[in-house]
Formats: structure tokens, sequence, C-alpha cells
């Protein structure tokens, strides 16, 4: 079941959104004409927010019925709600908020602000994912799972050289001391990620060539978690020119 990894290139940030919007609604369109309802990690970050303003931007995301659509998130900065920096606020802004959705079908991370302390909002949010386990799993089967990749090669809020990477017997984590802000964060971890049947991974920028080209070269996933990640059916690496600059030319396939 498991795949290779793929890297598909496009000439710039625009470009590279562009595509990725266009895809997300192609493959949710198939994955709903074969199953009742569709379960979609998203991700912050600027290509995070890029991606769904395009898809807000298509004419062709009037064509899903996003009521069969649930969405979750990879991981959370410990935030108050509706803080701009936390990821589902800046997925609200980006496009969620011009949905009808109904209010089952978002599933954020608990907010700082909810009278939890961390550890407890992750006992919350890992018995959200149970809610929706499927096939004996403590977690729904993710169909496409959006994640951003940062210069250091880190994904979701799993960190080089810190323990959260080598996380298996839980679904969620709390983690703390992160090494850029805030500190306090909650995460999935990689097992739930890895069951994903799909991984997209969308990079941009100079700053993340040396982490890509770390993660497809084989580098250790304590090192470069980024390494450590793939997906059930497919693991995609949608990148810009600049990202793919380390990326040897027999694993690219430009998308121009």
């Amino acid at each position: 079941m498991t795949n290779e990894r793929r890297v598909l290139v496009h000439p710039d940030k625009a470009s590279l959104a562009g595509s990725v919007a266009a895809r997300f609604i192609t493959k949710l369109l198939d994955i709903l004409d074969t199953q009742a309802v569709a379960h979609i990690v998203l991700t912050g970050g600027s290509m995070g927010g890029a991606v769904l303003q395009a898809v807000g931007a298509s004419p062709a995301h009037t064509s899903i019925d996003w009521s069969r659509v649930h969405f979750w998130w990879g991981d959370e900065r410990w935030l108050p709600a509706g803080d701009a920096e936390r990821n589902d606020e800046q997925a609200r802004v980006a496009f969620l908020g011009g949905l009808d959705l109904p209010a089952e079908n978002l599933h954020p991370f608990p907010a700082s602000d909810s009278g939890l302390d961390l550890d407890t909002a992750a006992e919350v949010y890992t018995a959200e994912l149970s809610a929706h386990g499927v096939d004996g799993l403590s977690h729904p089967i993710f169909d496409i799972t959006f994640l951003g990749v940062g210069p250091d090669g880190h994904i979701a809020s799993l960190f080089p050289h810190r323990s959260g990477i080598q996380v298996t017997d839980r679904t969620v984590i709390p983690v703390r001391n992160s090494p850029k802000p805030p500190p306090e964060r909650l995460s999935l971890t990689r097992p739930v990620i890895n069951a994903s049947q799909r991984v997209w991974m969308v990079l941009a920028g100079a700053d993340k060539a040396s982490a890509l080209g770390l993660a497809l070269a084989g580098a250790s996933r304590d090192e470069v978690p980024v390494a450590g990640i793939k997906g059930r059916r497919r693991t995609v690496f949608f990148v810009d020119a600049d990202a793919a600059s380390e990326v040897p030319e027999s694993l690219i396939a430009r998308d121009y």
C-alpha cells in the first residue's frame, strides 16, 4: 500500500497554490464519489493559507458538497480562540468561514482560553479523534493530510531532536518549549499522519531546499522529521522552483 515520494515543481508560489487547489478539488470530488464523507487535515503557514484562498477563488469549489467534508488540523498553537496566529483561525479567514458548514464538521484543537490545561486539551482532542475512529483505529483515516515543512524539516509541531517525532503510543501530544514561538502547542503524532491515505506537503522558498533534499536522501526522521512521513497511497511534495533546488532531477516532475 505504500508508495514512493513524488516531487511536483511549480515556477512560483502563486502557481503552486493554484495547482494544489485545483488538484485538491478534483481529488475531493473523486473521493466523495466513492464514499459518504471525507476527512481532511489542514495546515497553517503562508502556503497553507494560500492554497485555501485559491480553493475559494476557484469556481469549481461550488461543485463540492462541503457538508460531507470534515476538517481537522495537524497541529495548533496554544493560543486563545480567534487569535490570528492559530491555524484554525487562518483557515477560517482564508476559506472555511465562507462555507455553510455544520458545526460538527469542524474539529479544531482546544484553545488556551478554553479552561483546559495543555495536557487535558491533548486528551480532549484524542477523544475527538477516537469518536471518529474506523477499522479498529483510534482516529479517522484521513483522505488528504496537508502539511507544511519548516526550514529545519519539522512537520506539524514535531521538531528535530525532540521526542515528539518518536511517539507512537498516542494520537495527540502536548508540545512544550517549542523551538519556534509560541512555546506551547498541540500536535498529531507521526503514526496518525502516516495512516493518512494521502499526504500532501506544500513547500515554497529557498530556505526549504535543504530540508527537502535531506528528506528525499533518506535522512533520519529524528534529525529531519519530514523524512519519517509517508502516506498509505500517495506522498507528494508540491514545491516551487526555489524549494526544489537541492532535489535530484530524477525525482522531479515539473508541473509547467
